[in-house]
């Protein structure tokens, strides 16, 4: 079976050639369909203003749904406003509830641009968002931007260095044998070098980390971690992205997370304000999601309070 030739063949990520778009469109491109999805909703993601004011007028419902969201949703979460204010002039409505109840517009005054859309009168945050957008741009801020590529760590909310390594049952780690390791890491076996993390206190609790693999996210760590209390765990997995999971109470609750991606179709509201404050920013969600408030980046990046060793046991297993 031939496929029917939508006109946007070839187009990839970038959708800001207004020209080109409208020599497509003056040739039959379809408005309303691009390889299964819509080109408004590629505009508003990766393309320019104008490219985007050309698709609305062309398009019979400038609120269409792909994936369960507006264009005027993808632009606002993914912090394009001036594509954002071409949709609305267009006559797309920012205060449509979408993901979790959440407007786009209610959702812009949560971050950088809070003046994007006039707001109806009663239209605000709450006291607890307008405190988790603020703690999000301190925390940003704080943690600043560094390389954690391969990094694994666990947040762990109300224990600090020295209960974690209690709780873990792991041995303080000569400085001479950890040197050894950071110099050349994935040169050990990795039985081995998954032997040794970094455990720091900071405010809220503690951060267990090991920049070269996955052990502090494995199920038994996680377990013994977040006995009467909570922990986020975070792998940056080279090869498939940032993997998180949630343990509780020494029960994993939740796997195959994203941290730094979303919102998502079924998140709750506290969810999809988190991951929009926290978007691609996969440690401090991280740390937000345990409540923890580092000042800086060293719980993760080092030097960590305390290098251990973890005892010869089954970590995978609970």
């Amino acid at each position: 079976m031939t496929a029917v030739d939508d006109g946007w063949t070839g187009m990839g990520w970038d959708w800001t050639d207004h020209d080109d778009i409208r020599r497509r469109l003056h040739e039959g491109a379809d408005p309303e369909r691009w390889s299964g999805g819509r080109p408004l909703h590629r505009a508003a993601l990766f393309g320019s203003p104008i490219v985007v004011a050309e698709l609305a007028g062309r398009v019979a419902d400038v609120d269409a749904l792909e994936d369960g969201v507006t264009a005027l949703w993808e632009a606002v979460v993914s912090r394009k406003p001036e594509n954002a204010r071409a949709l609305a002039a267009a006559g797309a409505d920012p205060w449509r509830p979408s993901i979790g109840g959440w407007s786009p517009g209610r959702l812009s005054l949560a971050g950088p641009t809070p003046g994007l859309f006039p707001v109806p009168a009663g239209v605000r945050l709450t006291d607890r968002e307008r405190a988790a957008a603020q703690e999000a741009g301190r925390l940003l801020t704080a943690l600043g931007e560094f390389h954690y590529e391969g990094t694994g760590l666990a947040c762990v909310a109300g224990i600090d260095a020295a209960e974690a390594v209690r709780r873990l049952e792991a041995t303080p780690v000569e400085d001479e044998v950890i040197d050894e390791l950071l110099e050349a890491p994935y040169e050990y076996d990795m039985d081995e070098s998954l032997r040794f993390i970094g455990v720091t206190s900071v405010p809220g609790g503690c951060v267990v980390t090991q920049p070269w693999g996955y052990a502090p996210q494995m199920p038994g760590v996680l377990a013994r971690l977040s006995a009467g209390t909570v922990c986020y765990g975070l792998y940056a997995n080279p090869k498939s992205g940032n993997q998180g999971c949630i343990a509780r109470h020494g029960t994993v609750e939740r796997r195959d997370l994203h941290p730094g991606g979303g919102p998502y179709e079924n998140d709750a509201p506290e969810e999809v304000l988190s991951s929009y404050l926290y978007q691609y920013r996969a440690v401090a969600y991280s740390c937000a999601v345990a409540g923890l408030r580092p000042t800086d980046a060293r719980a993760v990046v080092g030097p960590p309070d305390v290098w251990v060793e973890l005892p010869d046991r089954d970590h995978w297993s609970h």
